[in-house]
């Protein structure tokens, strides 16, 4: 026997992401239907191409990799990029400033002003200064350092424990705002 939420209104879905999980969630905010709701911190589109020579190495012997991928918005036709224009979808772009595996903030900047230039206004951008590439649930500790999703070798992941503290727990409240406005409690979530 099924069990019944009376919390769950439905009949949307709200979609949870965080790092290259943010692609899957946006290609299924584009191409699926009932959709309500994203929320992406850090959420990455699809790149075009990386050249690894463009990597910087730290003093602490891990890279910098912020220069490496290709930007999607300089590909001939924006080929490359989610049609996030035909989403039904209310989008929620959370970032750090100072990410150092992609350049988040410009991405979700691109983005709003292509669904701007459709005539969209389905988006949301939260943008925190001294914060890196992960912005995780409150009380999560801070990792510098960690692995890059897409060349699995030790990354610099940004950000300085204060502003990521903060971020956290100032991000949480919003991101559970979001999904409260769009609809109630129904979310899955990719990593």
């Amino acid at each position: 026997m099924p069990i019944v939420n009376d919390a769950v209104k439905g009949p949307g879905v709200g979609l949870l992401s965080f790092s290259k999980g943010g692609e899957v969630c946006l290609a299924m905010a584009a191409f699926l239907k009932n959709i309500m709701a994203a929320a992406s911190p850090v959420g990455n589109i699809p790149i075009v191409g990386s050249n690894r020579n463009k990597a910087k190495a730290t003093n602490s012997k891990c890279l910098d990799y912020s220069d490496v991928l290709d930007d999607p918005f300089q590909a001939p036709g924006n080929q490359s990029l989610i049609p996030l224009e035909k989403a039904e979808a209310q989008f929620l772009f959370v970032l750090g400033q100072d990410d150092h595996v992609v350049k988040s903030e410009h991405y979700a900047t691109e983005v709003c002003k292509l669904l701007q230039a459709q005539g969209k206004e389905n988006f949301q951008i939260l943008s925190y200064p001294g914060t890196g590439h992960c912005i995780d649930p409150p009380f999560f500790p801070l990792y510098h350092i960690g692995s890059h999703p897409v060349f699995h070798k030790r990354a610099v992941l940004g950000g300085e424990l204060r502003a990521y503290s903060k971020a956290q727990v100032h991000a949480w409240s919003q991101i559970q705002a979001f999904f409260k406005k769009y609809l109630t409690v129904n979310c899955c979530c990719w990593r």
